[in-house]
């Protein structure tokens, strides 16, 4: 019955991540409040290294999805290289630089500093606001960059520096900081969008890894059940999200998200300083 219990609770997170991480709101936020009410009856150590490898699921569902835009070899009539998708992955990866090079010499001491619900509350408000601020200034202004292939490697470091933000401040949302950023220069919904999911695969590929490493690759059967729950939850749910986002913000702006940051951060700084 125990293990029962735990798979459910390892699918409820595998939802929350799903809808949380490519939705601009902050997955962090979400987890560290649903983790108040429902509990994982594991190590420390498996918690800390579930909530960063579920993220896989996730990953897959952005490769899946977007399988003719990220992979560059084609076989149909005959082998084909793609050169305009190796640039692009190389701007992706002139993207992580900065987030790549802060997190490996600093995630402990980051997530020691800011991994609690006051830093994960504020983080939420302020990038909410930043949402509202943007998009009201944008509302006239018609976009520099409506293709992928008009981002420069200039353009994606740019972009790569507001994910540094992610990386540093939990809360912050690594899809809010760069879509937050990418629209502040001048690229569009939908690229923004876009580039900010393609550039999640290597740096949740490269953060799952390291947790991994850390934790050990000896797990319990029943840790082995429940992170692989999570994570076939978080695909799931994942590639539902995906499409409706990529429809919604067609016709949409990225408002509504800000305002729903700004709640649930109130909503949390209110829970942390009343019932705890």
């Amino acid at each position: 019955m125990t293990n029962i219990v735990e798979i459910l609770k390892a699918i409820l997170f595998g939802i929350v991540e799903g809808i949380t991480e490519w939705l601009p709101i902050s997955s962090t936020g979400h987890m560290i409040l649903l983790n108040e009410f429902v509990t994982l009856d594991v190590s420390p150590e498996f918690w800390e290294m579930f909530l960063v490898v579920i993220q896989l699921g996730a990953i897959l569902a952005v490769v899946i999805l977007f399988w003719n835009k990220i992979f560059p070899f084609q076989f149909k009539d005959k082998p084909v290289i793609r050169k305009d998708i190796f640039t692009l992955w190389f701007k992706i990866l002139a993207a992580c630089i900065p987030a790549a090079v802060i997190g490996l010499a600093f995630d402990d001491v980051l997530d020691a500093l800011f991994y609690n619900p006051w830093c994960v509350a504020i983080a939420l408000i302020v990038f909410g606001v930043a949402f509202i601020i943007i998009e009201n200034r944008n509302k006239n202004a018609s976009p520099k960059i409506t293709t992928l292939s008009d981002i420069t490697y200039q353009t994606a470091f740019l972009i790569g520096v507001f994910q540094l933000l992610a990386a540093v401040f939990p809360g912050t949302s690594r899809s809010g900081a760069t879509i937050v950023g990418a629209l502040l220069i001048g690229v569009s919904r939908t690229v923004a969008a876009e580039f900010t999911f393609f550039l999640a695969i290597p740096v949740m590929l490269g953060a799952s890894l390291l947790k991994i490493v850390k934790f050990g690759f000896e797990f319990t059967g029943a840790e082995a059940a429940i992170l692989l729950t999570g994570m076939v939850s978080a695909f799931i749910v994942s590639v539902i999200v995906i499409r409706f986002l990529m429809g919604y913000i067609k016709k949409h702006d990225f408002k509504v998200f800000g305002w729903y940051r700004i709640v649930l951060g109130a909503a949390v700084l209110m829970y942390f300083a009343f019932v705890e």
